[in-house]
């Protein structure tokens, strides 16, 4: 086992991961985004990055690589990079956990915010594969916990609820950070 410190980051779409991975980050911790993975692949391909193309080439990769088809990839990326903090965004599956858990030293940590929190948010956000309506909305929550999202966030080590303000979000961070500083 590799000796570098991971915090897994979890929840689902609109929860604040990025901006608690973003935290992290302005503490010196390197981010690896899972996202990327797929969007990498999309621009790979020559797709537009939609919500359909991106739900798809989620899917396809994990029916063709397994469930941590996703999560070996950032493995690999990860066992060449020199640091020992990193944090990463994006978790969606306790596959994947249990990938990264047998390459390095791992904390989950969950990010929880309602379903209408989360879809004003990813409106506001406006990425091209955000869902531009509720029923996508609710089918892309419906593909993410397909995935078994739920056990990943049911089993993290820690959980943040993420309801307010980005300033509410830093001192959940903060709280945050104090526990695993304990640990």
């Amino acid at each position: 086992m590799d000796h570098k410190r991971l915090i897994l980051i979890t929840g689902m779409t609109g929860s604040g991961k990025t901006t608690l991975a973003d935290f992290f980050e302005i503490q010196g911790y390197r981010i690896v985004t899972m996202g990327d993975v797929i969007r990498g692949l999309a621009v790979e391909r020559g797709l537009e990055p939609t919500p359909d193309n991106i739900g798809s080439l989620a899917k396809e990769i994990r029916e063709e690589g397994g469930e941590t088809a996703v999560a070996e990839r950032c493995i690999e990326k990860l066992q060449e990079m020199p640091d020992d903090g990193f944090a990463v965004d994006g978790i969606r599956s306790i596959a994947e956990v249990d990938a990264f858990r047998e390459a390095f030293d791992v904390t989950l940590v969950a990010v929880h915010a309602s379903p209408e929190t989360r879809f004003r948010r990813l409106r506001d956000r406006g990425r091209t594969d955000d869902p531009a309506d509720w029923g996508a909305f609710k089918a892309r929550d419906r593909r993410e916990l397909g995935f078994s999202l739920g056990w990943a966030v049911a089993l993290a080590d820690h959980m943040v609820v993420n309801e307010g303000t980005v300033e509410d979000m830093e001192r959940s961070f903060e709280a945050l950070k104090e526990r695993l500083d304990r640990a």
